[in-house]
């Protein structure tokens, strides 16, 4: 492993280290999802789901579609589901 790649797992894992952005990335490995959605089940304020959004489309890790006025987020790339899922197996268990 070189430095880069150290250095951009690090920037990868810093972004998705808040609560709020690992919880939207939970919901997205499920569906593509509209920010209304997200903030129906985050339960926080639209404005705050999207300033966590624009975070994660910045870093590439979630991508979006235009459908008329709606914004379909969506998990960028395979990587990321992966490591969502290997997170979810270590942490989530059946009891929670």
């Amino acid at each position: 492993m070189t430095d880069q790649h150290i250095e951009e797992m690090a920037k990868l894992l810093k972004t998705m280290a808040h609560p709020i952005r690992l919880k939207i990335l939970c919901l997205l490995q499920e569906r593509e999802m509209t920010v209304g959605e997200l903030h129906e089940q985050v339960l926080t304020t639209n404005a705050n789901v999207s300033q966590h959004l624009n975070i994660l489309r910045n870093q590439g890790i979630i991508a979006y579609r235009k459908d008329a006025n709606f914004i379909h987020n969506r998990i960028s790339e395979g990587r990321i589901v992966e490591l969502m899922k290997t997170l979810r197996e270590l942490f989530c268990t059946a009891a929670d």
